[in-house]
């Protein structure tokens, strides 16, 4: 960047995206949990498991005690069966069950080939290469390009919203009628459309952020008509309250109002078999 420009968090001297989390920034509270997953990890998957990363607020320094969860990606050396799942969840709730310091985990798995493959690259490679942390293994990112924030890398993260918002408004009928049914769904809801709204304007903001109230003010800085509802949404991701109404918002004003934006400025996602 030259001249007058703004020099945006998240990149390099050359524009490339860098990788935000590290082992180093892991806040000492949650160093247990990250030594304990590491060894239990190898203990579960043995031969199975190629690498193990962790992502979310822990490598990033940013975790709370008894507030924020226990988030891995594995990518193992075939494709992930039901008992590799099984593994995981069990492993994950065991974990959560021993440590208060985290409320809550989730495990993704994939094949290493389909990590490493042409489809993924602009979505679960940059994932992997940019927002995931090694913890155990050969780090995938060694065999994945660098990253800039571009139009390419916004349609790929993020250009399936208007797919997923049918499994959102199935998953919100379907769930009982009270307000610790409907929190966990605002939350997810929330960081998803946050996210979403920032990968929209990450090429013309040109850097990146996970913190979802920076994700916001740099959403509403281009579309400051909608401001006020990222910004709402970024709270709520923190601090969720289980709101019938806000659900209501995000699936029939929000959510799609979003998705079409998103296919204007960027097109959509590749499908996917």
């Amino acid at each position: 960047m030259t001249g007058n420009a703004v020099r945006r968090p998240g990149l390099d001297a050359r524009g490339f995206l860098t990788r935000e989390g590290s082992l180093a920034r892991v806040p000492p509270a949650f160093r247990p949990v990250v030594t304990a997953t590491r060894d239990r990890l190898t203990d579960v998957f043995g031969h199975r498991l190629h690498s193990a990363y962790l992502y979310g607020s822990i490598p990033r320094g940013t975790a709370r005690v008894g507030r924020s969860d226990l988030d891995l990606l594995l990518a193992l050396h075939q494709e992930p069966t039901g008992a590799d799942r099984d593994d995981a969840r069990a492993l994950g709730a065991a974990l959560d069950e021993e440590f208060g310091q985290i409320d809550g985990h989730g495990t993704l798995l994939f094949g290493r080939a389909r990590l490493l493959s042409d489809l993924e690259r602009y979505d679960l490679g940059w994932f992997v290469a940019c927002l995931c942390t090694p913890l155990l293994g050969e780090d995938l990112a060694a065999h994945l390009p660098r990253y800039r924030p571009d139009s390419l890398l916004a349609r790929e993260t993020n250009g399936d919203l208007a797919l997923l918002l049918p499994s959102w408004r199935r998953r919100i009928a379907g769930a009982d009628d009270t307000e610790e049914a409907r929190r966990p769904l605002v939350r997810f809801m929330s960081r998803h459309l946050v996210r979403t709204g920032f990968t929209l304007v990450m090429p013309r903001w040109h850097g990146w952020t996970s913190d979802l109230h920076e994700m916001a003010e740099a959403f509403a800085g281009f579309y400051p008509e909608r401001g006020e509802q990222m910004r709402a949404a970024a709270a709520l991701g923190r601090e969720p309250a289980g709101d019938a109404a806000v659900l209501a918002a995000y699936v029939g004003d929000l959510g799609p109002w979003l998705a079409g934006e998103y296919a204007r400025v960027h097109g959509v996602k590749a499908p996917r078999p």
